[in-house]
């Protein structure tokens, strides 16, 4: 907390099916100086999709529903490319479907100048696909909004009833809630981020005020706010068989899916963060940059963090929590333990350390999405020195990979590096001809 300037935290940890440690730390309410306790409520963003997900496979355990199903078998009025897309699709992200946030208005989240539902999705179905489905892995609001839609027509209910009824209730959550900064919610921690840029210039970097809208209709994806000790008892709910009737059925939700060549896909089914690793195993999901939950399903263990700040990136530090439980998951996490010695030893000593490493366990094997998204985190957190030796650190282990070089290229543009930073696109390009955004920024910096 410290490191990162966290003002309020919540821990949970479940092992063997019970909560071990339920901690708060810190400031709920910076304006009245509230402190955290553990029924401060905290807005666990796009967290949300692993409720929904559950909710899916439940209807998928119902025989209500089929993971391999189109979606125009639930929803009238398609376009005729959507037609085809299947309900695992949506799980995902690899529908190619076109994002309804660029719909929404930036700044809040709210719904803009089109005025209702109805307009946005009539609007939505006008949009091309950003890529033929299946192709893709595509971070997207839109499969989450849909599966909502397809929800409450098997369900016949709302979708936020349905959560209630099916998981709330049976797992006795009494903190959960939608809701967003519009709704008064009992016990509530407001939400804080770090900017530099104030009407229209930049400024001294302070701590401000967020405030976010998620219309009624997109909450599947990240309406929910609730507790540390809530999510833990959901945990254990999920696990127990309280929330499935078969155990199978977690066994499939936290499995992948495919893409159209058989590669599976970088989600498991509502859950963003799937490690299959041979050892230590972990399933999880993060939210708004400031809320994590990672399980263990063969350690017996879970961890939960909920924060109160935007670009806290508690994903970043979960893994070592759960090495406090069981040391050797910090090992089996490539990127958990490079990160934990790299603050050690510095940065700058990335590929010095991987090369060490390598020689020492050939199977150490970090991935290039985690290390680019880590330096990406570091860099919007304005750690520019560190996330530039990451980026550094991923084109040396990806020398054929175009997107590690436009990312190196990026950040040495950031830091002044100009000639550095052509010479990075330009091999970006040569790696990959139809980089339409690195031929922009390449043209754009050669031409200043």
């Amino acid at each position: 907390m410290k490191e990162r300037k966290i003002p309020g935290l919540q821990l949970a940890v479940v092992q063997n099916g019970k909560i071990v440690l339920s901690q708060s730390y810190g400031i709920a309410n910076l304006q009245y100086n509230i402190p955290v306790n553990n029924t401060t409520v905290f807005p666990i963003n796009s967290n949300t999709k692993i409720f929904t997900g559950v909710a899916v496979m439940q209807l998928v355990e119902q025989n209500k529903i089929k993971l391999n199903d189109p979606i125009n078998r639930y929803l009238d009025d398609l376009p005729d490319e959507w037609q085809k897309i299947t309900i695992d699709q949506l799980l995902t992200h690899i529908s190619g479907l076109p994002e309804i946030l660029i719909l929404l208005n930036p700044l809040t989240g709210n719904i803009g100048p089109l005025k209702n539902e109805a307009a946005i999705w009539g609007k939505l179905k006008t949009l091309p696909l950003e890529f033929k489905t299946g192709e893709q892995f595509s971070y997207n609001q839109t499969n989450y909004y849909l599966l909502g839609k397809i929800i409450e027509k098997l369900a016949r209910k709302p979708f936020a009833t349905n959560f209630n009824e099916n998981q709330f209730k049976i797992a006795q959550l009494k903190n959960t809630v939608f809701g967003d900064s519009r709704d008064i919610i009992p016990n509530y921690s407001p939400s804080y981020r770090y900017n530099s840029f104030f009407d229209g210039k930049k400024s001294e970097t302070k701590l401000v005020n967020t405030y976010t809208e998620f219309p009624d209709f997109t909450r599947t994806g990240a309406g929910l706010n609730s507790t540390a000790e809530d999510m833990a008892n959901w945990v254990i709910a999920l696990q127990n068989g309280k929330l499935f009737q078969k155990s199978s059925t977690l066994n499939l939700m936290w499995s992948p899916g495919n893409f159209n060549n058989g590669t599976p896909t970088n989600w498991v089914r509502g859950w963003g963060i799937a490690k299959l690793r041979k050892n230590h195993k972990a399933i999880g999901m993060s939210g708004g940059n400031r809320s994590a939950i990672i399980v263990y399903p063969n350690d017996n263990l879970a961890i939960i963090v909920l924060t109160n700040l935007a670009g806290s990136a508690p994903e970043d530090f979960i893994e070592e929590i759960a090495g406090c439980y069981n040391q050797d998951i910090v090992k089996a996490d490539p990127l958990t333990y490079l990160r934990k010695n790299l603050n050690e030893i510095g940065f700058n000593k990335a590929i010095d350390f991987v090369k060490k490493e390598k020689k020492i366990n050939p199977s150490f094997a970090p991935d290039e999405s985690e290390l680019n998204n880590w330096a990406y985190r570091m860099t919007a957190n304005n750690k520019l020195s560190e996330a530039l030796e990451i980026f550094k650190l991923n084109v040396y282990l990806f020398p054929e990979s175009w997107n590690a070089y436009d990312s190196y290229g990026e950040i040495l543009l950031k830091l002044g590096d100009k000639n550095k930073a052509i010479e990075m696109y330009r091999r970006s390009i040569e790696l990959n001809p139809e980089n339409g955004n690195g031929k922009k920024v390449l043209d754009q910096i050669i031409s200043k």
